[in-house]
Formats: structure tokens, sequence, C-alpha cells
């Protein structure tokens, strides 16, 4: 993938290429070392978490690894580099990956109408209000939902609960159940309006679950069977999975949440992993897998590698760079909650930073870099500049954002701004 950037942040990195010494690489190098060490064990001593571990690679090779803190802290079960934790959304990029494979055989292109394949979504009504009954004012699509919109979270789905009329007609059809297929899942949503029309705005929700379902419409297999077929098997990522077999389930994390008066109290096993424990009809494409920071850093150094990994050709270069490019349009100005990633915009199924960082609070990053995390707070990316890639696991709700902005600054150094900027 040959890329050409307008900019490259001046960080202090692992980088060391324009190091002339061996002794000062050295010294750089055991500084970031340093640095990271004393940032996750902050979070474990600030009690903000129980444990929290992570994983870099850079230009092919492991530049740190360590793990502090405890997976199960209960029973005193240290965080390990193969304690396996719920992934939760990036699951989405794995998905997005599946997806693509496809795209890469021809099977369809990104700005197909989704019904060509899944007529379940045609002619949908779109979500306008509610009149003086309450009863939804509904209108119809001024265009079809096309697969593009659902990779970048256009399509107009949503699972808010706070829309009046909407929220209460999305919960009486209860299409994410667990114990629907996702053809049960398809057909519940299509016939639910969408939230807004497509492309009027970027609104995180169940498009990803609906890549999924396309996967098993186009490829005739289950997702759970080509996901594991023609992604993590050839990527040897065993720990990667739905369903957690009895026999591993003692290397499974804990999981946290920290209260209005700043407790961090421990889940019950059985409750937090209930998803993970048994064999649903349920496989989303969204969220759901487990994996460890190998597996899971096996996945990001396929997508750095133009998608290759050890011989396996996952994805084609120029796939890996339409997916890795900022697919949103400047129109679409209603972006939820997403700035908050930082100068970003969406790929396919990845935030893709488009700017670098405006102020030192933001999140640290390199343009041309693709991420994203997971709702207890993990988090991955993806620097392409830097041959860089990085994978951080904790498990705490509620989301913390803050975490992520410690880890990269220690991983990068703190932002250093052009002087024009301050």
């Amino acid at each position: 993938m040959k890329r050409r950037f307008l900019y490259i942040l001046t960080v202090t990195t692992f980088i060391s290429t324009a190091i002339g010494q061996e002794n000062s690489k050295k010294v750089i190098q055991e500084t970031a070392k340093a640095r990271l060490d004393s940032t996750l064990q902050s979070f474990v001593k600030n009690g903000e978490v129980a444990g929290a571990s992570a994983l870099i690679f850079e230009k092919g090779k492991e530049v740190y690894f360590n793990a502090f803190g405890y997976a199960d802290m209960e029973n005193k079960v240290p965080m390990k580099r193969n304690t396996l934790v719920q992934i939760y959304s990036m699951t989405k990029p794995i998905t997005g990956t599946a997806l693509m494979t496809l795209y890469d055989k021809d099977k369809f292109q990104l700005d197909d109408p989704l019904e060509k394949y899944a007529p379940e979504f045609a002619n949908m009504k779109v979500y306008k209000g509610v009149d003086s009954n309450g009863e939804m004012i509904l209108e119809d699509l001024e265009r079809p939902i096309t697969i593009r919109d659902i990779t970048r979270h256009t399509a107009g789905f949503s699972t808010r609960d706070d829309v009046p009329g909407f929220s209460e007609a999305l919960k009486k059809a209860d299409p994410f159940n667990w114990e629907n297929t996702l053809p049960q899942m398809a057909e519940k949503l299509g016939n639910l309006p969408l939230w807004f029309q497509p492309e009027a705005k970027w609104e995180y929700g169940p498009s990803v679950d609906v890549q999924a379902f396309l996967v098993e419409r186009i490829s005739g297999q289950s997702y759970q069977e080509y996901v594991r077929e023609h992604v993590l098997d050839p990527l040897k990522m065993t720990d990667t999975r739905y369903i957690v077999p009895k026999e591993d389930r003692s290397r499974m994390s804990s999981a946290y949440r920290k209260t209005e008066i700043g407790e961090l109290n421990q889940s019950p096993n059985d409750e937090a992993h209930a998803f993970n424990y048994k064999k649903w009809p349920l496989t989303p494409g969204g969220w759901g897998l487990t994996s460890t920071l190998d597996d899971y850093m096996r996945f990001a150094r396929m997508l750095v590698n133009d998608g290759k990994l050890d011989g396996e050709q996952i994805l084609e270069p120029q796939t890996v760079e339409l997916m890795s490019t900022n697919h949103l349009d400047e129109n679409i100005t209603d972006r939820s909650w997403l700035p908050s990633k930082g100068q970003v915009g969406f790929g396919i199924d990845f935030a893709v930073r488009i700017q670098p960082p405006a102020s030192v609070e933001e999140n640290n990053g390199v343009v041309g870099e693709f991420f994203w995390d997971g709702a207890a707070s993990t988090l991955f990316w993806v620097d392409p500049v830097n041959e860089l890639t990085a994978v951080f696991f904790v498990q705490i709700f509620p989301y913390n954002g803050s975490l992520h902005k410690r880890f990269r600054d220690a991983v990068y150094g703190p932002i250093v701004l052009p002087k024009n900027s301050q």
C-alpha cells in the first residue's frame, strides 16, 4: 500500500530510523517502555481498572508487552498475555474484513443497494416523529440503503431507546434477541422504520450486524463458519470466538463496573459472560467475540501489512486502503459522538484519522491511522506511517476514553502542536 501523507506528527515513538547512534536508540526505547509501564500501572494503582495489558509491534517486531493487575480481582488471578477478554465492538472490524473478502471476489460493489441481496430491506419507511396520539409518522425512502451505508453507519439504523414511538417499536420487535438467527434479525429489522434517511447523519448502531447477515446471504454459509474459514483460521486466531469452552474459562477476565462514587465492582462471571458461555442462535457482527492480545495483534498486523500475514493473503492491498479511507462526506455534519475520537472520519468499520490533533486534550495519533475500540474500553489501532500496531485490553464499564488518551500519549509521547496552532 503506497501512501503519501501531507503531515506526519512529530512525536517520540519507538521509531529509530532517525537515530544515528545505537545507544541513543536504546535510550529512546527504554524511555518509551518505562513510560508505558508507568501509565498502565497507574490505571491499576488509581483503581480505574482491575487489570490492564498492552502489546505493540513496530515494523513487524514486538517492541512492547506488559500486563498489570488482575483479570479476576476476587480470586487474585493476574492479568496475563493469554487472558481472554470480551472485545465487544472490536468485533466490528473483523466482520468488515469478512465482508470485504467477498468484495475481493467481485460478489458486490459498495454502492449496490442492500436490497439487491437482501429484499428484507426494500421499501423501508423512515421515521419523522409522532402524531398527537403517539403514533409514528413515516415517510418513504429518498434512496435505497447501500452497502456503503452499512459499512460507515449512515444507513439509518439505530438502537436508541429515547426516540418516541420508534424506541417502543424497536423494543417490541426485539430483533437483537440472542434467540434470533441473523435472518430472523434482518426480517424484524427490515419491518421497522429507519430513524433517518440514508446518509443524513452518522449514527452508530446495528449496521455491522446487518453486514454479518449479508455475509451469510452472499456466501451461502453461516456467518460464524465464514468468518472462521476466511479470516480467523488463516490468521491462526484460535482464541477469537463467540463460545469459550469450559477448559478455557479460567483465562477469561472478569468484567468490572465503576460506580458513581468511584468504587470498582466485579460483576458475577456467569452474568457478565452469559453470551460467551452458551451457543446462541444469534452471531452478531457488531459485538460478541472474545480474544487475546496476541490473537487481535495478528489481525492488526495483517492490516498494516497490506492484508497479508505469514503468507496468508486475507484482503487485497487496495481493499485495505479502501477500508482505511474516510468515506464520510463533509456534508454529513451530524456525527453523534464520533468527533470525541479526535480529528477523524470513518472508513469501512474503522475510524480514520484525517487531521493531526488540534489540542493537547485530544487523542494522540498520526494522520492515516485507523482504529476502533470496545464497550469494555478495549482499543486497537493501525499506524501505517510508522508501521506500528497497538492492542490495549482492560474490562471496565462504563466506557472510559480517558484511558485511551493516556495510553496513546504513553506510546507516542506528549502531543506537540505546530507553533502556529499554539
